[in-house]
Order: structure tokens, then sequence, then C-alpha cells
């Protein structure tokens, strides 16, 4: 077999091909991270499938979940298919799908309502309404910066990521109050949420400023970042719809198998399911 060794250019040749296929900002960061890792723990040794058989037990034996250990795996083989090393990609661990959400990260309909109080006490206007956008409308945080003047006054927004482009409708209500900060913040036109030097406001200071909220809301942080917003919208859709094909288009997912994941009841409403089955005398 032909011997391969993986060299720092290869791994920004992989950087530049995530970057073209529109992969979010995170997403390549934690794909070259791992890639890398796995180069590091190659020590300059030859790319094998052995070999990454041997860095999974590593990852394993390190004590990583195997959810973790896959996802580690996806970015190395999404590598290997890139530098077409198709031959050397290697099996993920077989995890049995989840029947319910940890409740310790499950973020309830209260808990998102006491993080708003604490926002306006805070006078925290830009944070309460980011909070209230991206869990009226189930965007991802990467597409905050959809939501415009533009698409306010329409009543949609018009998202473009991974060769994709989707229309996400915004409440009325929700496009009043977008409005009404823009005019306040002398916003005319372009995004809405932006940073005090004028651009763009990046997820990490949107995740910072809800983790600044927790305290104040009396709501454990670790259920409080963007993504759980996401999945708060995503059940209160499904319940008052019962339609996961709908909502796998709206979170623009194109396998129902992902929007399954946002649908998780929490281990106790999955005990109180199994109570009202009645059949233990």
């Amino acid at each position: 077999m032909k011997d391969r060794r993986l060299t720092g250019i290869q791994l920004e040749a992989y950087a530049q091909f995530l970057r073209r296929e529109e992969r979010a900002a995170a997403t390549v960061e934690k794909y070259l991270r791992d890639a890398g890792a796995f180069a590091a723990w190659l020590e300059g040794g030859a790319v094998t499938r052995e070999a990454a058989a041997g860095w999974r037990e590593h990852l394993l034996a390190e004590g990583l979940s195997p959810v973790t250990v896959n996802a580690k795996l996806s970015a190395v083989n999404g590598l290997f298919r890139f530098l077409g090393w198709e031959e050397l990609r290697v099996k993920f661990l077989k995890v049995q799908r989840r029947a319910f959400r940890d409740a310790a990260r499950e973020l309830s309909r209260q808990e998102y309502t006491r993080l708003l109080e604490a926002a306006r006490a805070l006078g925290k206007t830009q944070t309460e309404l980011l909070l209230e956008t991206i869990c009226a409308t189930g965007i991802r945080v990467s597409e905050v910066r959809y939501i415009t003047v533009e698409a306010a006054a329409r009543g949609r927004a018009e998202v473009a990521l991974k060769g994709k482009i989707r229309t996400i409708l915004l409440p009325s209500r929700l496009c009043r109050k977008l409005l009404k900060y823009a005019k306040k913040q002398k916003t005319v036109s372009g995004e809405i949420f932006l940073s005090e030097n004028g651009t763009g406001i990046s997820r990490c200071r949107i995740w910072r400023e809800m983790k600044r909220l927790c305290q104040a809301a009396g709501v454990e942080p670790s259920k409080v970042f963007p993504h759980n917003l996401r999945h708060l919208f995503a059940s209160a859709f499904y319940r008052a719809t019962g339609d996961i094909v709908k909502l796998a288009d709206v979170l623009g997912h194109s396998s129902i198998n992902t929007t399954r994941i946002y649908l998780l009841t929490t281990g106790a409403e999955h005990a109180r399911c199994l109570e009202r089955l009645g059949l233990v005398s």
C-alpha cells in the first residue's frame, strides 16, 4: 500500500474545502482541531486503516463518550474522503438511538421566559430580542445575520447556507419589535443585530451574553446556549402542528432522522409515559 503521511498543507487545503462547502465557522474549526489531533497522535507515522482504528481505541481509552468519539471520527473520515483515501475510512462506534434527552440540558418554556425577564430587568434589550428571534423562528445562531431590516419589513428571511436556500417566516409581532429596535439603533438597512463597531454580532458574543443571564434568571448554565432555543422552537412547533415533515423543512434538515433528535422528551416525561401504561399490578 502507498505510504501516506499527513501534512499541514493537506490540513489547510481541507479547511479551504470546508469553507467552500459553506460549513459554519465553528464546524470548520472543530473538524480541523480533530483532524489535527489525529495527525499529532500519529507523530509523523504513516496513515493506515489500522492507525485510524487505533486512534478510535485511543479516544475510547481516554474516557470519551461514544458520541464524542464518533464526532471526531467524522472529521477524520471527511479528511480521508477529501484526500481520496476512501479505503482508510474507519467505522463508527455503534450507538443505540436515545429514547429521551438529558433533563440537565433541557430548557423549558418557563426557564426561557425567566431568561427574557432577566434580560429585560438588566436592560439587555439586544440580548432579549436575540433570544426571542432565535426561539420564535428556529434559526441557527449562524443564521442570525440573515435577520435584516429588509427581512423584518417583508416578514421573511432568505437563508442561504450549504448550497441551499430556505425561507424563514418571521412572526408579525417579532417583525414589529425588530423594526422598532432597528429604528432606535438608527439601522436603516442590513443586519439588525450589530456589535458596538457596527459589524454583525458573533456567535461567541451571543453565547456569552446568554450565559450572563443565568444567575439572574435562576437557570442552570448547562441549559443556556443558542442551539437549545432551536430545540425549544422545534418542540413547540411539533406540539402545535404534529407535522415532522414540515418541521424538518423549517429547520433546514435534509433528513427527518435529524429532526427526530430535536423531539426527544426528557427522562421524566418518558418515565411518566411508562407509568401511564399501567402494566404493573
